[in-house]
């Protein structure tokens, strides 16, 4: 397999048809490849981020990460669109789903797609990937260490996300979550009640909470980065997307 790549910023319609920034990084042969949805976290559309979306290239996938993030603070850092979108309580469940919908659509469109989307998230993304596999027609998902799906955001915090627990009778494919067995949003007693609820409704899902980690495991520029987790937690990656987007 090759490892060439094209990676450049586009425009998507998302939600409501909104033309809304996003990066697409894909392999350069002529597939056909699976695709990828990349939800970014809380700090935004970043370099961490765009990089995770050139790794799925790499590894044969063509992805798109949209930016949640462009109507509050279009063409700003990373660092104040979040504080924007912060401060206006978060990207609001209705429009996340109209953009990954948006997402989903384009990779379908490509010439080397194989039709198979997939969704990953990150942080508040790992919520979103959750609520997408409730809504958006992918074939699959992996929510990474996704906040506030059980419960609330903490008294004081500006996000108006809610837990969306109650949505698990309409997941419409396979979950993979990855998790920390530090971490406390979510904490390992949240993680274990959304896997009782899947259970109950019969939703395949696998969940793996990895000790030795907190919240943010996978991101290598910060202090919460542990190699060896999120090189496991890679390799569950690849197999779940290899078994279920092919390519």
């Amino acid at each position: 397999m090759s490892d060439q790549m094209l990676a450049e910023t586009i425009e998507i319609e998302g939600f409501g048809g909104d033309l809304i920034e996003a990066y697409f990084a894909r392999p350069t042969g002529a597939g056909p490849y699976g695709s990828v949805v990349v939800i970014h976290h809380t700090p935004g559309y970043d370099e961490a981020t765009k990089e995770i979306t050139r790794k799925f290239a790499y590894h044969g996938y063509q992805a798109v990460c949209p930016n949640l993030y462009s109507r509050e603070a279009p063409g700003a850092s990373p660092d104040d669109a979040a504080a924007t979108a912060r401060a206006k309580g978060g990207v609001p469940d209705e429009r996340l789903v109209g953009d990954v919908e948006g997402a989903a659509r384009f990779l379908r469109s490509q010439p080397a797609s194989n039709s198979k989307v997939g969704v990953i998230g990150y942080c508040s993304g790992g919520r979103q990937a959750f609520l997408s596999a409730c809504n958006v027609e992918v074939d699959a998902a992996i929510v990474c260490y996704g906040a506030s799906i059980v419960s609330d955001p903490p008294a004081g915090s500006p996000s108006k996300a809610r837990s969306i627990i109650h949505l698990a009778p309409n997941v419409r494919c396979p979950i993979l979550g990855l998790f920390g067995a530090e971490d406390k949003f979510p904490t390992p007693q949240e993680v274990a009640q959304l896997d009782a609820e899947l259970d109950k409704y019969s939703k395949e899902h696998d969940f793996h909470i990895f000790e030795g980690a907190g919240h943010a495991f996978f991101a290598v520029d910060r202090p919460s980065y542990r190699p060896e987790v999120a090189n496991k937690g890679w390799e569950k990656v690849w197999t779940f997307f290899g078994k279920r987007l092919g390519g």
